[in-house]
């Protein structure tokens, strides 16, 4: 059996010192080095077969190069995206993700984050956290380098990189009025979550702003940002006997389990209803009649989380913005029939 390639061996191929092919082969150690020497090192180690040794590396550095993405729903299609946009920054920088999947369920989240710790992580980027979370706030608060995408942390310092959600509600509420609606439900997404409670209270702002009287049976607040209460609260709203034309939801599934309860009614979008969801997931444009929707960036948001997140872990000095807020944008598409103001 060949011994491994070591850095020895390559810096006796290329006659640089041990320390120069180290930095060479370091991401965040290289800058010092011209890229012609970068290059040199980089193509003889891979020509001769070089793997890093990362126990020895983390026992010698104190770090594992690894990082934690904490997600709440592995099957939802809107955070594949996050993950690909931390990707785009984690991997050029030498480091490896950890994805860990919570099931938006407070106990999953901490066993989850145990194992996090446990494995040593430099840092960690999570999509799932609770509104009010006194554990991912007592893990920051001991020295973890943490920041929050697409959600935020209530009474936190921890860094969060989100859309903008009183905006985007406030304009999907202006352009249903526009087109006619004065009538409008809304399905709400859970107030223990910031993204759910931060549209509702946009919500229940712009309707204000655009004099809306609408009924407190017009809102329902869901459990869970899925189809299944999507479908739960649009037959609580037909069964409430409360005039509406159009439903604003708080995200696409909600949208989509909407669509469901409509036709399980006999009811038709938009021709009887008109409907909205949020977030922008992929293939909204394929089921009919086509979702109108807020898109929100989602690659955007990971690969910011990460950069703020090696900045945090790499500079302890640096300047970290608490909140980073980034712009949506309005989708048009199938679901909204335009009607004479009643």
């Amino acid at each position: 059996m060949n011994k491994p390639v070591t850095l020895k061996d390559i810096a006796r191929e290329t006659g640089v010192h041990v320390s120069t092919v180290s930095r060479a082969l370091d991401p965040n150690a290289r800058t010092s080095l011209t890229r012609e020497v970068v290059e040199r090192i980089r193509s003889t180690a891979e020509r001769m077969g070089y793997r890093p040794n990362r126990l020895a590396s983390s026992l010698r550095t104190k770090r594992t190069m690894s990082i934690g993405l904490m997600i709440p729903d592995i099957e939802n299609t809107l955070f594949p995206p996050i993950v690909r946009g931390a990707e785009s920054v984690l991997e050029p920088a030498g480091y490896t993700s950890i994805i860990v999947n919570t099931d938006s369920d407070r106990k999953r989240e901490a066993k989850l984050v145990d194992v996090l710790l446990e494995r040593g992580v430099d840092g960690i980027i999570h999509a799932a956290p609770y509104l009010s979370d006194p554990r991912m706030i007592e893990v920051a608060r001991r020295g973890l380098p943490m920041v929050t995408v697409n959600r935020q942390i209530e009474n936190s310092e921890i860094p969060s990189v989100v859309n903008d959600d009183p905006g985007g509600i406030a304009m999907m509420l202006r352009y249903l009025h526009e087109h006619g609606h004065r009538h409008i439900a809304h399905i709400a997404g859970p107030k223990n979550l910031s993204t759910g409670r931060a549209r509702i209270e946009a919500f229940k702002a712009t309707a204000k702003e655009l004099h809306l009287d609408l009924p407190d049976e017009a809102l329902v607040v869901s459990n869970y940002f899925d189809e299944q209460e999507g479908r739960r609260c649009t037959r609580q709203l037909l069964e409430s006997g409360t005039e509406f034309t159009a439903i604003l939801c708080a995200n696409d599934r909600l949208a989509l389990g909407a669509f469901d309860a409509l036709r399980q009614h006999g009811l038709s979008c938009p021709d009887d209803i008109s409907v909205t969801g949020y977030n922008g997931i992929p293939f909204l444009d394929l089921i009919p009649p086509g979702l109108t929707t807020i898109q929100i960036p989602q690659f955007d948001i990971g690969r910011i989380g990460a950069e703020l997140l090696i900045k945090m872990m790499t500079d302890p000095d640096a300047t970290i913005p608490r909140t980073t807020i980034l712009p949506v944008k309005l989708v048009e598409r199938g679901s909204v029939k335009r009607i004479d103001p009643a």
